[in-house]
């Protein structure tokens, strides 16, 4: 599989686990974007997979799910 079609995969997957663990907590898009500091429509995309994110993003929303790396990143 082409490097490019891996990474999509894992964004996807990433942007899963992420609307997953937002949905379970009750959250809308909004509020975690208000949460992490990041506009709605970055946490929209972030969930589809349509973009990378950084590193520092990631954390924060991590940090405003108050969810592990290992829940949010998934399985390797």
């Amino acid at each position: 599989m082409p490097l490019d079609r891996i990474r999509a995969t894992q964004l996807k997957a990433l942007g899963a686990n992420i609307r997953r663990e937002r949905v379970s907590q009750g959250i809308s898009q909004e509020r975690l974007g208000e949460m992490a500091s990041l506009h709605p429509r970055t946490i929209q995309k972030i969930e589809a997979g349509r973009v990378d994110i950084l590193y520092t993003t990631f954390i924060r929303i991590q940090r405003a799910l108050r969810s592990s790396w290992e829940k949010l990143m998934g399985k390797p």
